[in-house]
Order: structure tokens, then sequence, then C-alpha cells
């Protein structure tokens, strides 16, 4: 003889008001062969499988019908029962149903998703994947697979590409290498897809942030021989400082007036070969003749020379490299002057309320 629970909901107080409840009229059978007492009118009401078996199981207007939640064991379809009448009549305080949740969260993530229970299945999902350990994260992600849970797939695939070397060594992990080859596959071929995606983002970081220090040297030759931070003496050959300010990039302005010292000084600059030095210093200046937009005005050296403009020109039509350089340099400038632009005041007032909220 199986145990036989009744949830007993004859009255439930809203305020000073009384509601009153009829009598449970539908028996729910465990695996285990306990009965629960419940009521046909929640039940149907809170999920549409179970409308549908209930009135299959239907055999008069008063009479009681039976039905099966299989698959579960008995505490955890009492927990799967209690928390669908916290819905409609009782009203269960937000600690009990988080522990409801921490005791049963994957055999009631298996019920809602069997019984279409959304607002269950979103809870449960949330709950199973903040207790997520390396032991046991295989079991969860075959469940999460089982029961459609994209959140819950999702976290558990993070946390095997983030401890792949402690989930290797648990046993589920082992089971699923012996009787399950297909869904290992998968997980590795999500982990190299990961691996290789963080391989591709630093580079296109380290290139992006290469484009930044290009657009910095650019705005730093204006500094220099435009704002005065550093002016080249026409006859002695170096660098008399000027201070009128730092500049907004110290290290790379500090880099490149020691590059042009050096390049001033250099008698290898006009070499075939030339130094390694010099010939950054005429890579930059080709580089800054390129993208000028102003070279009349311009103080930069060498920018406004016809002869050097067009054979930096007639050198960049002819090199792609050099043609893909100019594009992301002038990106990395366009989107710089957006970044440091001002916000108007109305949007910062309107942000500023906002965020207080």
């Amino acid at each position: 003889m199986g145990v036989k629970t009744e949830f007993n909901c004859s009255t439930s107080c809203y305020g000073a008001r009384k509601i009153h409840v009829q009598p449970a009229d539908i028996v729910i059978r465990t695996s285990d062969g306990q009965s629960i007492l419940a009521h046909c009118s929640i039940l149907a009401s809170t999920s549409p499988v179970l409308e549908r078996k209930i009135d299959r199981a239907r055999r008069g207007w008063n009479s009681v019908c039976t039905i099966r939640i299989p698959g579960a064991p008995s505490d955890a379809v009492i927990a799967f029962v209690q928390l669908l009448y916290s819905t409609r009549i009782t009203a269960l305080a937000r600690a009990e149903i988080e522990d409801i949740l921490d005791k049963h969260g994957m055999q009631l993530l298996a019920l809602a998703h069997a019984y279409q229970i959304r607002w269950l299945k979103k809870k449960c999902e949330i709950t199973v994947a903040t207790e997520l350990t390396p032991d046991r994260v295989i079991d969860v992600l075959k469940v999460a697979k089982l029961c459609d849970a994209p959140r819950l797939y999702q976290q558990c695939m993070k946390l095997i590409a983030k401890e792949f070397s402690e989930v290797k060594r648990s046993d589920g992990w082992q089971f699923l290498r012996r009787y399950d080859p297909a869904l290992e596959l998968e997980i590795l071929q999500i982990i190299e897809d990961t691996n290789q995606r963080k391989i591709r983002w630093k580079q296109q970081r380290a290139a992006q942030e290469a484009y930044l220090r290009l657009n910095e040297a650019m705005d730093c030759l204006q500094h220099i021989f435009t704002e005065g931070c550093t002016e080249i003496g026409p006859r002695s050959g170096n660098l008399s400082k000027r201070n009128k300010g730092p500049c907004a990039w110290f290290g790379t302005c500090q880099g490149l007036q020691l590059l042009l010292r050096h390049f001033t000084m250099c008698d290898k600059k006009l070499a075939p070969g030339g130094c390694l030095h010099c010939q950054r210093m005429w890579q930059l200046l080709h580089l800054h003749a390129s993208i000028c937009n102003r070279p009349d005005s311009c103080k930069v050296p060498l920018c406004n020379d016809g002869r050097f403009k067009m054979k930096t020109q007639r050198e960049g039509r002819s090199d792609k490299t050099w043609r893909l350089l100019l594009k992301r340099v002038v990106v990395a400038r366009a989107m710089s002057a957006l970044a440091s632009r001002k916000m108007p005041e109305i949007v910062f007032r309107s942000w500023a309320k906002y965020r207080t909220w």
C-alpha cells in the first residue's frame, strides 16, 4: 500500500477574506505507488498537458479521476504539485520555493519540460545553472539537451570549456566516452571552436591596438610640429623643447621624439638600405602624407612636398597591404574621434536620469 498525500487547501487567506476551495477530486499516482490528492481545476489551469490527461482520465462529472506522473521520485512529484499550487491558492515564501528548487532542481526541470510549464522551467534552469560543478556538469548537460534548455546548455558548455581538465576526470565524462561518442565529439568541437575564437579575438585586438598606436603617432606628429611640443632646429638638427602642456599620449609622443632625434642625426637615412629606425620614420612620414587632409597648411616635413606626395601615392596604388593599412588607420582615427566626442547635454541628462533608477 502506498502512502497517500493530500494538499489541504480548504481555505486561503488574502488579507481579511477567505476563499473556499472544493475538496480534492483527482488522485496522482507516482512511480513508487504513492498517491497525491489534488484539484483538477488547479492542475488543468497550470499545464496544458495535465489538462489533456485529466480530460482523458475523467469518467464522470463528480467522480474522482486518477492520473500518473512517472519518471520521478515521489518527493519530487510532491514538490512539483506544491509549486503548481503556489501560483493559485497557497502563498509559499520565497525562501521555501528556493529550498524546493535547490533540492529537486533536476527532477523539476524534467517535469516542467514534460508538462510545458514555462515559468517553472525557467526558474529551474537558473537554479541548476548556479549549482554547476565539474563533477556533475556532464549529467546536467544531458538533461539540458533532452529538456531543450538552451540557457542551461550554454552554461554547461562554458564550464566544460573553462574547467575541461577537471571535467575529464569525472565519472560522467568516462561514461560519456564509453556510451555517447556523438555528444563527446560535439563537446570537443565546441571547445576547439571556442579556443580558435579566443585566438582570433586576441589577434584582432592586437591589430586594433596597432592601428590605434599608428593613429596616435599621426596625432603626435601634428602635435610636435604644429602645436610646438618640440621642434627641429633648422641648423643644429637637435630637438629644442618648448613646454606648452603635456601630450595626450605621453608614451607615444616621447618615443616619436626619440625617433625624430635619431632621424635628424643619422647619416644613413638616405642610403638605399638605411637603418631600421630611419626606415620606420620614413614609413610614418609616408603614412601621414597619405592620410593628411590638409597638406597645404600642414607643418609636418615632406607632407606638402609634391614629389614625395606623388611617390607615396604611386607606391600605395601598387601595394594592397599598404592600402589596407591606410584604410584601417583611417577607420581607427574615425572611431577614436567618435569616442572622444563630448556627450550632448540632453543626452547626458537622460543618461544620468535613467542610471539612477
